[in-house]
């Protein structure tokens, strides 16, 4: 983080969080300027700090767009071993 990156890649970040550690982390992550390429299961989180997912299976690409549209999609994430995430259930109700 020092050294300012552009780009800053992680896989899975809040898998061993606690609830406070998790809401600092995406505290600081909010901050920084740099591009973020997460990979997680951690659905809310990619509600909270992502625009754009793209939702991968044995894989393979299976869908790629905005996050809120793609996660809201119950037979897709269904069909795909995911469940939409509880945020969204008071966000877009279907």
């Amino acid at each position: 983080m020092a050294c300012e990156p552009a780009v800053l890649v992680l896989d899975e970040p809040t898998s061993d969080l606690d609830p406070r550690g998790r809401r600092e982390f995406k505290a600081m992550l909010r901050t920084l300027p740099a591009t973020k390429l997460i990979a997680t299961h951690d659905l809310e989180l990619a509600v909270e700090l992502c625009a754009r997912t793209i939702i991968l299976d044995h894989g393979q690409i299976i869908a790629d767009g905005r996050t809120v549209e793609l996660l809201s999609d119950e037979k897709l994430m269904l069909a795909h071993g995911l469940e939409r995430p509880h945020i969204l259930h008071h966000l877009h109700p279907h």
